[in-house]
């Protein structure tokens, strides 16, 4: 049994931008597994974040035992789990992706992954947050910057992921039109949505005023914004604003859904619009959404009115 390292668990906010490149570097193998997952997943067409939330904790792992995580026995793994279960500062999420990403390295190399007894991981059957109008409003008029406003408004008013969100070029807005056009969103899908008036005008306004070169918003790097960028944008609004809900950037997605239902837009018109693969997924809303008192009506008056 290989000697674990005594520094434990790393879970500063600088460690998890290079923990992968520290496992590279560090632990025999986890180069060639990280490019063979790198491949794998690239050809899957999975989300490079699935390859980001993986790896990492994988590279957790690994540099936990400083050894390769599926060179480990059983008994490793089970410790493992066992002491980022216990930890009350690491999530449910990091949890999570630890067993998916083992699972998902075995059954790249062909092992059965249950030689590891891993535990099954129950799906979360919750309701995800959602903000009334005046909410959003709110968050809208604490942002002090009118990039700020486009972000809020781009998440909430085109139910964008914060993937997307940081990936629209400016080539993509067509103001004259409306529409906004997604690229290779998740899945690999493309799909356009309609921007509106507001939007349209208010990123007009931003690029004659910001001048940005490819993305919409830019990175000190000249590239798309950043996921943690982001981010802050969204908690320093919900801060300024006083919300006390729990509000992430997919918060305003499921706003924006649940907000287009109660309106009276098709359920199958809001799954092309959010990109969902699966009507499933989409009929999520339907458990959220406040319904219209114009229609809920009996079958039976309606059956006379046509008479």
């Amino acid at each position: 049994m290989q000697t674990k390292q005594t520094t434990g668990l790393r879970t500063a906010a600088n460690d998890y931008v290079t923990i992968v490149q520290q496992a590279c570097s560090k632990v025999t193998g986890f180069s060639d597994l990280y490019k063979e997952m790198e491949r794998a997943i690239c050809i899957s067409g999975k989300s490079k974040s699935t390859l980001t939330n993986y790896c990492r904790q994988l590279a957790h792992l690994s540099l936990h035992y400083n050894c390769l995580a599926l060179d480990l026995d059983a008994e490793q793994v089970m410790d493992y789990l066992h002491l980022i279960k216990s930890r009350g500062t690491v999530s449910a999420t990091f949890f999570k992706f630890t067993v998916y990403g083992l699972r998902y390295a075995c059954r790249l190399r062909g092992l059965e992954y249950k030689q590891f007894s891993l535990p099954s991981i129950d799906k979360d059957v919750k309701l995800p947050v959602v903000l009334n109008g005046t909410e959003v409003k709110a968050l809208l008029a604490a942002c002090k910057l009118l990039k700020h406003r486009l972000i809020i408004g781009l998440c909430y008013g085109c139910g964008l992921r914060c993937s997307e969100v940081r990936n629209v070029q400016i080539a993509d807005a067509d103001l004259e039109r409306g529409m906004l056009h997604v690229r290779q969103g998740k899945g690999s899908k493309d799909r356009c949505i309609p921007l509106g008036k507001m939007l349209s005008r208010g990123i007009a306004q931003y690029i004659r005023a910001e001048n940005p070169h490819k993305y919409l918003f830019e990175g000190n790097d000249g590239q798309g914004l950043s996921q943690r960028g982001t981010q802050w944008v969204i908690a320093q609004a919900v801060k300024r604003a006083g919300i006390r809900k729990d509000v992430h950037t997919h918060t305003l997605r499921h706003s924006y859904a649940t907000h287009l239902l109660e309106q009276g837009i098709n359920i199958l018109t809001i799954k092309e619009l959010l990109g969902h693969a699966h009507i499933e997924t989409t009929m999520l809303y339907l458990h959220i959404a406040k319904p219209s008192a114009l229609t809920v009506f009996s079958p039976l008056d309606s059956l006379y009115k046509q008479s």
